[in-house]
């Protein structure tokens, strides 16, 4: 610990909040380990950048961003009288530091397409668990804090909550590289609003309007960028290439990809593998396996698939790569099993391919959406006589049930031709 304790602080120039510094302690070793540098090589948005071109930032930056950020809240937390102790606040920044250490490559958008049924919050947790083995248990308190099970609550809320140092970066740092100003939001004002009351991260009364904007910012920023409709069509086409890709090489089909992406292609790669130590490819785990993985391993892929002897991986793959984007249709009801039959003839008219070939051209589902969500994680309001009410009950401007309640719309998307 000692020889930690003595690195140098690193200075960085962020386009967001100007000059941060990364932690002293473990933090500073995290930063530099191959594991976290992936992340340069992770976009922060997926396919948003087709859609908004400056949307090229990437999840090392909002890490480092969430990071600054919690070390405000911890110095803000210590001015009125929290005690927070230095090994809490070095835990507290490496836990919000690998809070997104386990996306995949291009984010939410293949979250569940390279391995099955594993979401990136646990593959964050099975990485702190490896780097903890090579820091000698350095980050035990870090994973305590990161899944919610250490004594001072307040740590993992500064974390993971409808309020935490993630959403306060995301949205201004997304807003920022988007150019989409609706997402703003006065994170240092905020910050200074914190403070804590029966191990609860509350919010002092005079912030209420900051809480509101706060919250009007995320529900525009998710149907403006996050839920765009031409986005979910782009990524909607990645996850069915890479489902093509993986049907294909069922069927023992020899593909083009690079030595990390072709494990995940070949195999089933469930929790069980993941938690697994034992090697599975040139000595490494599947963890290791994966932490090759970024998105320049399914780019160069989709580039090298769009010449590829397979009709439907070719020509989506040329389409991805290309920007030819397919239709999407948004409503509020489900589309009918008549209309949706009528595309998927109209298209297997145009295109003659087969039943099967549809199920790849014609893609179905749904989004959703709520900006608040009222519960036990919910926006607590510290009033003048200190007693404490969820951000509902205390706004007087903002109808927070209207923005509480899961708005859900169903798409159908499909090849650009002309329908008669």
């Amino acid at each position: 610990m000692s020889e930690i304790n003595r690195v140098k602080k690193k200075i960085v120039n962020d386009p967001v909040h100007g000059f941060i510094h990364i932690p002293n302690g473990i933090s500073s070793y995290l930063v530099e380990h191959p594991f976290f540098q992936r992340l340069r090589r992770i976009k922060q948005l997926g396919l948003t950048y087709l859609v908004f071109p400056g949307a090229f930032h990437n999840r090392f930056q909002h890490a480092l961003g969430a990071t600054y950020l919690m070390g405000l809240a911890i110095e803000v937390l210590r001015s009125k009288g929290n005690e927070i102790t230095d090994e809490e606040e070095e835990a507290v920044c490496a836990a919000i530091l690998l809070h997104d250490i386990g996306h995949g490559p291009f984010s939410h958008a293949l979250e569940y397409s390279i391995v099955e049924g594993i979401t990136h919050e646990k593959i964050s947790d099975l990485f702190m668990n490896r780097l903890n083995q090579q820091f000698n248990g350095e980050l035990d308190l870090a994973i305590q804090i990161f899944n919610n099970k250490y004594p001072k609550r307040f740590l993992n809320q500064l974390v993971s909550s409808q309020l935490d140092m993630d959403r306060l970066d995301y949205l201004r740092r997304d807003s920022f590289f988007s150019g989409v100003t609706e997402g703003v939001v006065g994170s240092a004002r905020i910050i200074k609003m914190l403070d804590v009351r029966k191990d609860n991260l509350v919010v002092e009364a005079k912030g209420i309007y900051s809480i509101e904007k706060f919250l009007i910012a995320r529900r525009l920023m998710y149907w403006q960028v996050y839920l765009h409709k031409t986005v979910i069509a782009a990524e909607e086409m990645m996850v069915y290439v890479l489902k093509r890709a993986k049907y294909l090489a069922e069927r023992g089909e020899e593909l083009f990809t690079t030595p990390a992406l072709r494990y995940f292609l070949y195999n089933k790669v469930g929790i069980d593998r993941f938690e697994s130590l034992e090697p599975i490819e040139n000595g490494r785990s599947a963890l290791e396996v994966f932490a090759d993985l970024d998105d320049d391993d399914i780019m160069v892929c989709i580039k090298v698939w769009s010449k590829h002897s397979d009709k439907v991986l070719s020509y989506m793959s040329r389409c991805i790569r290309d920007r030819r984007l397919f239709k999407i249709e948004i409503q509020k009801t489900e589309f009918t099993a008549d209309y949706i039959q009528k595309v998927r003839s109209e298209i297997k008219s145009f295109f003659g391919c087969s039943d099967h070939a549809l199920d790849f051209l014609v893609i179905s589902g749904d989004i959703s959406n709520n900006a608040y969500s009222s519960g036990e994680d919910h926006i607590s309001i510290l009033n003048k006589d200190e007693t404490c009410c969820d951000i509902a009950e205390a706004s007087d401007m903002l109808n927070v049930d209207v923005l509480s309640k899961t708005v859900k719309k169903f798409y159908l998307c499909y090849p650009k031709i002309n329908f008669a």
